[in-house]
């Protein structure tokens, strides 16, 4: 059974960093997948943050361009978020999916806090 798992969440001061990973197992063909990093808020719907295509390609959100870095390394099948200067409004659990060969997966997501 396919398991993707977040890790690297917590409370952070504005302007500081954290770097996300999820890991995936399970038996999961991970460099066929294109992986993303969803957010969501408390009370609002869950947004795209940034994905990383089979390719490599990536794509971000408007909000996080120029802050925060996806990856990937299909050696490890793990997919990263390095976000750097964070915002109070960044404050989300940040989920990790991964979408391929008719396929679909979720994480079950890791708290982010960026709060003094």
């Amino acid at each position: 059974q396919v398991q993707l798992v977040e890790s690297g969440g917590g409370l952070v001061q504005p302007g500081g960093s954290l770097r996300l990973s999820c890991a995936a197992s399970g038996g999961i063909f991970f460099s066929f997948y294109t992986m993303g990093w969803y957010r969501q808020a408390p009370g609002k719907q869950r947004d795209l943050v940034a994905l990383i295509s089979n390719g490599a390609n990536t794509n971000y959100a408007d909000s996080v361009k120029g802050r925060f870095t996806v990856s990937r390394d299909n050696a490890k099948n793990t997919v990263y978020l390095q976000m750097n200067s964070l915002k109070p409004e960044d404050t989300a659990v940040y989920y990790c999916n991964a979408v391929g060969v008719g396929n679909e997966y979720w994480g079950q997501g890791t708290q982010v806090t960026v709060s003094s």
